[in-house]
């Protein structure tokens, strides 16, 4: 069963932080700076957090999984907004 997966990230080197957003990239939709929002299998979880372990460095680093609950029958996404209202992104974000 697919659940729901807010992805949010603290990278302290900009080399590592370009890897995770490039990766993260693959896996989910891109809502904000270091935000992103994917719909994940268990399995896909799993390979998630492989890779990214692979970039971060777990001493001065931190990547947060926050379970939304099941894909199925969510209805569509409500995002509400304070200050800047959210706008989806429909083109490719790039760090520089």
């Amino acid at each position: 069963m697919r659940k729901i997966y807010l992805v949010t990230y603290d990278i302290r080197d900009d080399k590592r932080l370009r890897k995770v957003f490039k990766t993260m990239r693959n896996w989910g939709d891109h809502l904000q700076y270091s935000v992103f929002e994917c719909q994940l299998n268990p399995v896909d979880l799993l390979k998630l957090k492989a890779e990214l372990k692979e970039i971060i460095n777990a001493a001065h680093d931190q990547v947060l999984f926050v379970d939304l609950g099941p894909a199925a029958g969510r209805g569509d996404r409500v995002i509400e907004a304070l200050g800047q209202p959210y706008v989806s992104v429909a083109s490719p974000c790039l760090i520089v």
